[in-house]
């Protein structure tokens, strides 16, 4: 991926969860303590995108979201302990991309920030043809998958279940919610349906079935473990 994330955040325990789980991605980590260190290293170097916390010390977030944005339209997510409604406005009034609340999943941020970067750098969107993501590569034009390289065979309705979940990485989706995207509002069935075809997928799949993970009493959720 070797994508760079200025990371602008005073709490060193949260700099490095992040860092360890973006640089397991394959990201690129470049951290600030302040804000002003922020602004410091955001001139000097160029970065695929900004997580950026709200309280710190020297320049606040609000602050520094306000310089970058004079200048650059690299994405941002906002990351704070504060969970005013006010605030949340704010990061999107000066156009952050994205607002992410304290205490947080890394691996959904760092699935946010894959979202924001494809989106904003690779012209991809929910319509993309191609999603490769460490050792599995699913081609949605030529509805093919291929494991360490192996093409692995999957019904019409597996592959389309692969496709939403790969596409969603990292997000929980409910089995409601996948009968209607993938079955569509016309089907009158119960959900185990969705549940008999994860069967089916994840056999083929093989060992690299536990990319898809059950999240009980929910549905489930892809996410690609080291």
């Amino acid at each position: 991926m070797n994508h760079k994330v200025l990371v602008i955040e005073d709490e060193i325990g949260i700099r490095k969860v992040i860092n360890d789980f973006f640089k397991a991605e394959g990201f690129s980590i470049v951290e600030a303590s302040d804000g002003q260190e922020g602004i410091d290293k955001f001139s000097k170097d160029e970065f695929d995108l900004v997580i950026l916390d709200i309280m710190m010390p020297k320049l606040d977030g609000w602050a520094v979201c306000r310089r970058i944005r004079k200048k650059s339209d690299i994405p941002i997510i906002i990351l704070t302990a504060r969970g005013d409604e006010d605030d949340e406005l704010m990061g999107f009034e000066l156009n952050a991309d994205d607002y992410v609340k304290k205490p947080f999943s890394p691996a959904i941020l760092v699935a946010r920030a894959k979202k924001l970067i494809s989106k904003k750098y690779n012209g991809k969107n929910e319509n993309q043809e191609l999603i490769i993501r460490k050792d599995i590569k699913v081609n949605k034009l030529s509805r093919e998958v291929f494991i360490n390289d192996d093409k692995v065979n999957l019904t019409l309705k597996c592959f389309d279940i692969l496709w939403y979940l790969i596409s969603n990485e990292g997000i929980v989706l409910s089995r409601e919610k996948m009968l209607e995207e993938i079955w569509g509002n016309d089907y009158f069935g119960d959900t185990r349906v969705v549940d008999n075809h994860i069967k089916k997928l994840r056999k083929a799949m093989n060992e690299k079935s536990f990319y898809i993970r059950t999240i009980f009493g929910v549905g489930y959720k892809f996410e690609v473990s080291e």
